[in-house]
């Protein structure tokens, strides 16, 4: 196991060992994988966007097992119940009781999978959860164990039979990842390894060994909010913001917690980058995943044909950068 520090050094070398150890069976999706390990490193959750088959499954279990986490998997359906999410109290008849049978959400990693695809009422299960990690049942509070982070995943093609994130929700993930295809070389290396008898289903059987615990992980999670930030990059995080909430191609703008994360992600980043100080640079590359779920447009602007992602391009280009 993995003996933290509070150098950036230090955090930076077990970093590397984590995604070098990930890159053994996740291959193509590097970016994806830094995302989420931040995430996961600041203590938010991340929603995965991508069409079926592009690992997004194999991405959060390769993540859990590196950390020796505990991994549950729930497929969102249409007949989903809130009951089916948290748990329910069962009448035991050989006692007489009432005892507590928990759902799949008490675990420290959970993969919401095709989460749209359950009703409003089912997603609603995992506001409390995601926010105060706790799930509250029969007015009595249950605390989650730590780490207790969220992947969840939808696919961007398919819309029959879904139901829209509400934006509450979507607040409540610090990432929105877009999944996209391997790239081409990356694709021939995983077919390479499917013929060498890869099974993805068996990472303990592929050696994917744990490399930190989670009491290791809440060491270096300390560690990484020492990092400095300066009251400039400070001005600058609120700046960005605010000048989404205040775009003529926006209905609704980024939230505080917008800027909450945008700051301890940065620390983050920076860290595992082996800096003790973010950067104007940490920022920017952040805002597209983290804003752009948390964003809405002007119909005028959907009909010009413009994106998320495009306006905050456009709302970065226009905030000045501080020196």
């Amino acid at each position: 196991m993995f003996e933290p520090s509070p150098s950036p050094t230090a955090v930076t070398e077990m970093y590397g060992r984590l995604r070098a150890e990930a890159g053994r069976v996740v291959v193509g999706q590097e970016e994806a994988l830094e995302l989420l390990s931040v995430a996961l490193f600041t203590g938010g959750h991340v929603l995965l966007e991508g069409v079926p088959g592009t690992a997004k499954t194999l991405m959060a279990k390769t993540l859990a097992r590196l950390i020796n986490a505990r991994f549950q998997r729930i497929q969102f359906t249409p007949d989903l119940m809130p009951s089916d999410v948290v748990g329910t109290s069962v009448f035991d008849l050989q006692t007489g009781h009432f005892y507590l049978k928990r759902g799949p959400i008490f675990t420290q990693v959970l993969l919401a999978d095709e989460i749209n695809r359950a009703p409003a009422k089912t997603q609603a299960a995992l506001l409390e959860a995601m926010e105060e990690r706790q799930v509250t049942l029969e007015g009595e509070r249950h605390p989650l164990d730590f780490p207790f982070f969220v992947v969840a995943t939808q696919n961007p093609v398919e819309y029959e039979g879904t139901y829209p994130l509400p934006e509450a929700e979507l607040d409540r993930f610090l990432f929105k990842v877009i999944v996209r295809y391997p790239a081409e070389a990356a694709e021939r290396d995983v077919l390479r390894a499917y013929d060498r008898g890869f099974d993805a289903r068996e990472l303990e059987v592929e050696r994917v060994e744990p490399l930190i615990s989670p009491e290791d992980l809440g060491r270096v999670m300390d560690d990484i909010r020492a990092v400095t930030v300066d009251d400039a990059i400070i001005g600058y995080i609120t700046a960005v913001v605010d000048a989404t909430r205040r775009s003529p191609d926006l209905l609704l703008g980024g939230s505080p917690r917008a800027s909450i994360g945008l700051l301890l992600a940065g620390k983050t980043i920076a860290a595992l980058r082996g800096r003790n100080y973010v950067t104007p640079d940490d920022v920017k590359n952040l805002a597209m995943p983290l804003l752009r779920h948390r964003i809405i447009l002007r119909p005028e602007a959907e009909i010009e044909g413009l994106t998320p992602d495009r306006v905050i391009e456009r709302v970065l280009a226009a905030v000045p950068v501080p020196r």
